[in-house]
């Protein structure tokens, strides 16, 4: 859904957009002059300066970008913020114009914020969905007008995938995905009725009667634990404790340290209380689900 401003804003951006535009233009040598008073001496003079003079960058770029139905005052306010980013990270010595630097800032803060804001769901995780979305429109357009049909089928799906090289199924996906909108589960599913859709939303959830019946069975299990560790010598309930019964595990080697003894010989000590174990709670259980259960709710 297009994000519309009001009059009131859409004035105070008119405005802003003609000072922005009629700010004198720079010659190279005085913008590597000022960028360089920024960098070396922190000149923040030099610094408005040179931003004011290159914010018709921005302007150009957030009407480049506008159809993607965000406001254009706040496309204008992420391009400063690249224009910023890029004014401060400007090197003069390496003799190439501000504006060919700046450029690429104020495109990448534009994107980031078009695909952070575009939809609720996220979009353009990757290199690959990101350079889908800001080319499909363009690619899909293009394809149209050369086949002289709406649509791009197969054909023309396998172009787009072949010159942005991705797979055919992302182009797929992004095309589903820019083709919908944003819909609210609290929306009817009929003019004439007053279901909503999230009323047919399946719950994966358990439901409070398995709840309590793993709760139970947990304690049960914890107590048959505690009894067979209860037939195991101090050491050896020691060494399960620290080796399988707390978050951080401690390996072979302290705990050869804090006993006394090396490092292969607690790995025996080990293995010979986990059969302890397994003999112990053999008795009680016949498979590893009794032990385990076959969901964990606790």
């Amino acid at each position: 859904m297009a994000h519309i401003d009001d009059p009131q804003t859409q004035r105070a951006n008119m405005s802003y957009i003609r000072s922005a535009m009629n700010e004198p233009m720079l010659e190279k040598d005085h913008e590597l002059s000022l960028a360089r008073k920024w960098r070396e001496e922190g000149d923040e003079k030099a610094l408005h300066e040179l931003v004011k003079s290159y914010t018709r960058l921005v302007i150009s770029a957030a009407s480049r970008f506008k159809n993607y139905g965000l406001p254009m005052g706040d496309l204008i306010q992420e391009g400063n913020i690249g224009l910023m980013q890029a004014a401060n990270r400007f090197e003069a010595d390496r003799d190439v114009r501000f504006s060919t630097y700046a450029n690429w800032w104020i495109r990448s803060a534009m994107q980031d914020y078009i695909l952070r804001n575009w939809s609720i769901v996220r979009t353009g995780t990757t290199a690959a969905q990101k350079s889908l979305f800001f080319n499909l429109r363009r690619l899909r357009a293009k394809i149209e007008r050369t086949q002289g049909s709406e649509g791009l089928g197969e054909k023309g799906r396998a172009q787009i995938a072949k010159e942005l090289q991705v797979n055919i199924k992302d182009v797929e996906d992004m095309e589903n995905r820019m083709a919908g909108g944003d819909n609210s589960l609290n929306a009817v599913i009929s003019e004439d009725g007053e279901e909503e859709w999230q009323n047919f939303l399946k719950d994966d959830r358990p439901n409070p009667e398995d709840i309590v019946i793993g709760m139970r069975d947990a304690k049960t299990r914890s107590k048959w634990l505690e009894e067979a560790l209860g037939t195991l010598s101090s050491r050896e309930q020691k060494i399960i404790r620290d080796r399988h019964l707390q978050y951080e595990t401690v390996t072979l080697e302290d705990l050869g340290n804090e006993l006394g003894v090396s490092k292969e010989r607690v790995r025996q000590l080990e293995a010979r209380a986990m059969e302890k174990l397994k003999d112990s709670l053999g008795v009680k259980i016949t498979t590893t689900d009794d032990l385990f259960g076959e969901n964990r709710y606790y």
